[in-house]
């Protein structure tokens, strides 16, 4: 898959309903769209061998032992813990290659293997760490892909939120600390995340790939498209900073001031 290739796939993804959304066949597809000179097979088989392994367990342990001991276990995937910024982290097919990485990337191979074996699996957008809700007979559990998915208890769960920030009337509401996001929402989290440390090292080629990743991912959302420009811009790619940033305002009229601030500076640029 060449990179244009890996665009259309992208869009295909970007168009579906989020009940159908491929998530790691378009998790795939922004790694390859990053480096297209790979074999994405390995991914695949290693997912395979997951749900092989976690239908053997499930035969004998609870949803949450099974998932954690064949997903960390058996498949040895778990957090870097050592070299955590390295950006293969957030790459799917390094992940797969090197058994580690961002809990959002971990995060995907779970909610695959687990969906294929019958389990409700979904993410959670928690604040400064991806987490993944599983519901059981007992009710919902939080699960932590970084540390070999354990079980997160819920005095854990509100210890983080006050550490992330948020105010204690929202860190003790468990209902909102495990809601629920969509797997687009985890698979564009993992592209900010690409974009937010390309941009840091100003490396503004992958930040801009990056930002397109989410650009197609979600056509309806203006942002992705603000972020492209300022990478071309960051480039010194003023006109295609500048196409950028009138899709964002066709996108979104909320987004007009902003874009239309944003253009005449690049223009003045370009003058």
């Amino acid at each position: 898959m060449n990179r244009e290739e890996a665009e259309t796939t992208l869009r295909e993804a970007g168009d579906a309903q989020n009940g159908d959304f491929p998530l790691l066949g378009a998790a795939i597809a922004c790694a390859l769209h990053e480096d297209p000179s790979r074999d994405p097979q390995g991914a695949w088989d290693l997912a395979a061998t997951g749900i092989e392994r976690l239908s053997q367990r499930l035969q004998g342990e609870s949803p949450e032992e099974a998932l954690a001991e064949a997903m960390a276990g058996d498949l040895g995937l778990g957090g870097d813990l050592f070299t955590y910024e390295n950006p293969d982290n957030a790459d799917i097919l390094a992940v797969c290659e090197r058994r580690k990485g961002l809990p959002v990337a971990l995060g995907v191979f779970y909610l695959h293997v687990a969906r294929r074996c019958g389990l409700t699996v979904q993410g959670v957008d928690f604040p400064g760490h991806f987490l993944l809700r599983i519901d059981t007979h007992e009710g919902p559990l939080a699960l932590d892909p970084f540390s070999e998915g354990r079980v997160v208890l819920p005095s854990e769960l509100t210890r983080r939120a006050l550490h992330a920030g948020l105010t204690p009337n929202v860190a003790e509401r468990l209902d909102q600390l495990m809601a629920p996001v969509s797997d687009r929402a985890v698979l564009m989290r993992l592209q900010n995340n690409i974009f937010a440390r390309a941009t840091n090292v100003r490396d503004y080629a992958r930040a801009e790939r990056a930002a397109l990743r989410r650009a197609l991912l979600d056509p309806k959302d203006h942002r992705p498209w603000l972020d492209v420009a300022a990478a071309r811009e960051g480039q010194g790619a003023l006109a295609g900073a500048l196409e950028a940033l009138a899709r964002a305002t066709v996108l979104d009229g909320g987004a007009a001031l902003a874009a239309r601030a944003a253009r005449e500076r690049v223009r003045l640029r370009l003058n």
